[in-house]
């Protein structure tokens, strides 16, 4: 995966806090490695990804690579990574090596990865605590455990083993929940490239076509505009498929009258972005469409107004509901009144996923939705989390109407998603997505041309 040299402070800035954090609890070491490389079948790999936390606090791209962080009288930076070697870059590509790594990325020292084994035992030798990401990887695991038991085997020679464990993840996501102005400024190029391709699928789209072509299109706009990879599958679903919440681009033929449902967004820089959008095959709604279409935008718009600082998670989500219940009464979905819709939760059969995400290096991006450390019972959840500045996530409400013999039949086969990034701000919320009509008259107007 090819990705820019980065700014290093940044990622300098972000070591700098765990470093902190770590100091706060007594010092010791912290390791982290990035993810590895798959095998898709026989002797073809997937695609490198590298691990998000690992990125996040060290820009390197590259596989088969350790951040070792120490927090002590002296704290220092390790980077353990792959060696040059010529054969192997004749067949697989550049190698930055140790030496050029410890220079380009801003570590106070790079080693090669063959020495992990020998060297981390040293390193972990007499720190009063381990950092790691505990639990996530089994191959991890074993690792850990045996340079723990070299380390305890030295007993003898005074050294000894970290006395307590702290997981890195937790420390991490805590810190990505809020977004600094360098990986906001990134989301916004991405969502600005993955807006673009929704236009371009929006102007493609005619009957006749399949959703795997428009697909193509998505993926040419990805790439032609620098973005290295989808954040996640792409879902182009035409008529009864976009009631299905993770479809996958197929071979449906999209046909004239239907709706075409379009969630995609490219990865750029290790940041994702996530748009969703409904239009007609045809380039005009129908009677039936736009109403469920207007009534969907006018949750998102419910939940935009309180995406804002000081409120809570779930507020936005709750507005969202209560306007998609109401419509539901009055366009006949459902029956009864908006409170008790709303206390029997009847709204899920049409509706039944939240609002929204965070965003961030993953599509679905770390950080809890409740406030850390608050007391919770079964009787007494935490609190919501309360939104704050910096933070990213995801607005997109939906309806999705399967046929049944009490669901009115101009509404069969009927689903519609629109969704939008939104960047908390001091004053309320950016969406950063809005590069891409929205309101269907507009949508109506780009189709024609």
């Amino acid at each position: 995966m090819s990705i820019p040299a980065p700014d290093l402070a940044p990622f300098a800035a972000r070591r700098r806090r765990v470093l902190d954090t770590m100091h706060a609890r007594g010092g010791g070491i912290a390791i982290l490695p990035t993810s590895r490389e798959l095998v898709r079948n026989r002797d073809a790999e997937f695609p490198f990804r590298f691990d998000s936390d690992f990125f996040y606090l060290t820009g390197f791209p590259e596989p088969e690579a350790w951040l070792v962080l120490i927090a002590g009288a002296e704290d220092r930076s390790i980077l353990f990574c792959r060696g040059k070697n010529l054969e192997r870059e004749i067949w697989d590509g550049y190698r930055i090596g140790p030496d050029a790594a410890a220079e380009q990325f801003g570590f106070d020292r790079a080693l090669p990865v063959e020495a992990l084994a020998d060297e981390l035992p040293k390193l972990i030798a007499d720190q009063p605590a381990l950092f790691v990401p505990m639990g996530s990887d089994r191959l991890f695991d074993t690792h850990l455990r045996g340079w723990l038991d070299r380390v305890r085997a030295m007993g003898r020679s005074g050294a000894t083993a970290p006395a307590s464990s702290y997981d890195l993840r937790a420390i991490l996501a805590e810190m990505r929940l809020v977004k600094d102005t360098f990986e906001i400024e990134t989301m916004r190029r991405a969502g600005a490239i993955s807006a673009g391709a929704h236009v371009r699928a929006m102007r493609t789209s005619r009957p006749g076509l399949r959703e795997y072509e428009i697909e193509a299109e998505l993926l040419h706009e990805f790439r032609r505009h620098g973005s290295q990879a989808v954040a996640y599958n792409s879902i182009v679903a035409t008529g009864h498929n976009a009631c299905v919440l993770h479809y996958r681009a197929g071979d449906t033929e999209l046909k004239d009258g239907d709706l075409l449902l379009i969630d995609a967004g490219c990865e750029l820089d290790g940041y994702a972005s996530d748009i969703t959008r409904t239009f007609p095959v045809n380039g005009r709604f129908s009677g039936p469409q736009r109403a469920l279409y207007d009534l969907v935008q006018e949750a998102q718009n419910a939940a935009t107004a309180l995406t804002r600082p000081g409120a809570r998670w779930n507020e936005g989500h709750d507005a969202a509901v209560r306007v998609l219940a109401q419509g539901m009464i009055d366009e006949g979905l459902l029956t009864g009144t908006l409170d008790g819709v709303l206390e029997s939760q009847q709204y899920a059969r049409f509706y039944m996923h939240r609002t929204g995400h965070w965003l961030g290096m993953d599509v679905h991006d770390v950080g809890d939705y409740r406030e850390p450390g608050a007391a919770s019972s079964a009787d007494e959840p935490r609190p919501w989390r309360e939104l704050r500045p910096g933070m990213v996530l995801t607005i997109e409400p939906g309806i999705y109407v399967r046929p049944a013999a009490d669901v009115p039949e101009r509404f069969w086969d009927i689903g519609i998603r629109i969704e939008d990034d939104a960047v908390v701000t001091a004053s309320g919320c950016e969406l950063i997505t809005r590069g891409v009509p929205v309101a269907a008259d507009e949508i109506e107007a780009l189709m024609r041309g």
